[in-house]
Formats: structure tokens, C-alpha cells, sequence
């Protein structure tokens, strides 16, 4: 259970890291494109980032639980 609960919590941070990666270069590209729109920029990738990190979350404390 400890290597197969590791493995998977590992990949996830892999996952997630690359995931906020992209997100914020999409929105640094973006805000340099448009200047103008960096407000309304910022909110979503801060959405978005939160909404990663969540998924990163349960996997780490509600899987756990889920493997018997």
C-alpha cells in the first residue's frame, strides 16, 4: 500500500506542477500581449491555480483513504 500510495502522490505533484507551470505562463504571455487586460487575467489563472492545487489536495488526503 505505502509504495503504491507514494507513486501515485508523486505523479500527482508531477502533474500539478506542470499544470501551474502552464497556467501561469499562458497568463504571463497573455498579460504581455495585452496590457490592459492584466485584471481580468490575474482572476482566472488564480482560479485556475486554486482549482489545481485542490485537486492536488484530495488526492493527497482523500486517497489515502480510498485504498484498502
Amino acid at each position: 500500500m505505502g509504495t503504491g500510495l507514494g507513486l501515485g502522490v508523486g505523479i500527482a505533484a508531477l502533474g500539478v506542477g506542470i499544470g501551474l507551470g502552464l497556467i501561469g505562463n499562458g497568463a504571463l504571455q497573455g498579460m504581455a500581449r495585452q496590457p490592459e487586460a492584466i485584471g481580468k487575467l490575474q482572476t482566472a489563472m488564480l482560479i485556475a491555480l486554486a482549482f489545481v492545487e485542490l485537486v492536488f489536495l484530495l488526492t493527497v488526503f482523500v486517497a489515502p483513504f480510498l485504498i484498502k
